[in-house]
């Protein structure tokens, strides 16, 4: 085993892909432990204590805890707005055994050993040191206690038509996100990540999104016909050199037109891993 992560511990700089623009706020709150967590669900039992890194607006955090209870759930964000949202759909939806607070991936404010589990979902393909975080992850969970991690494989994103602007799209993506210090291709990574972390049973599965009803096809393919023009990824897409305003335009073209095309089917593979301490 590799002592030393293969991606360096530090990077010129280290930003969320798509920023917190409404869009892909509106396309977090689709996820579910259902849909997006389901290879946990065995490893869940009530009453356990549980640490949600990289929380987002909160629907997995509060499902969650609606499993767990009374075990306290913990959801941490880096950003204060998202913590606030969060927050408030826990007390919308009257779940009261969680709590959200702003957090650092590589400096958890909790104790050694504080929780039963710790959970991440699309949280490690952001940052420049996914290892350094899992080190910080483990150091945070109970003796015997599970680091839970789901993360996209944008190599393996599949979808019909072919459609130009959706290659473009596609291409733009990846740059943007090894531009902003992520990997885009995390999903694979988790276990060579995690055992340099110093996890040594590691447990691997897999698992795809999948857009193609009717439904489905217009939520997932207008929320990225707006991301492409207003959200960072816009602007990130720019600055790095990957798209000029022209390529956005032909990219929200073809989301629309994939969106509204019966045909239209998209997959997003996902890795997942569940690792003992």
């Amino acid at each position: 085993m590799i002592d030393e992560p293969a991606r360096p511990e530090t990077a010129p700089r280290e930003q969320y892909t798509h920023g917190h623009h409404e869009s892909v706020l509106r396309s977090h709150t689709w996820r579910t432990v259902a849909n997006s967590a389901a290879y946990l669900v065995p490893h869940l039992d009530s009453g356990q204590t549980l640490l949600d890194v990289g929380c987002g607006p909160g629907t997995i955090t509060v499902d969650l805890a609606r499993r767990l209870n009374p075990g306290q759930v913990t959801g941490i964000d880096a950003s204060e707005p998202i913590v606030r949202r969060a927050a408030g759909l826990a007390f919308d939806e009257g779940v009261r055994n969680v709590s959200f607070r702003v957090g650092d991936a590589y400096a958890l404010d909790f104790a050694d050993g504080s929780f039963d589990v710790v959970h991440a979902h699309q949280t490690l393909q952001h940052l420049a040191n996914p290892v350094a975080a899992l080190r910080e992850f483990r150091r945070v969970l109970k003796p015997g206690g599970i680091l839970a991690a789901r993360d996209v494989d944008s190599g393996g994103v599949m979808y019909h038509p072919k459609l130009p602007g959706l290659q473009l799209w596609e291409n733009a993506f990846r740059d943007v996100q090894n531009w902003n210090g992520g990997d885009p291709d995390a999903g694979r990574s988790l276990k060579a990540w995690a055992r340099q972390a110093g996890f040594g049973q590691v447990e691997c599965s897999a698992s795809i999104w999948c857009f193609a009803s009717d439904v489905e096809r217009e939520w997932w393919g207008q929320s990225w016909a707006v991301r492409v023009i207003e959200s960072d990824f816009a602007a990130h897409a720019i600055e790095v050199g990957a798209a000029d305003l022209a390529d956005l335009r032909m990219m929200q073209a073809a989301w629309l037109q994939w969106a509204g095309d019966p045909d239209g089917w998209f997959g997003v593979p996902h890795g997942e891993i569940v690792a003992r301490k």
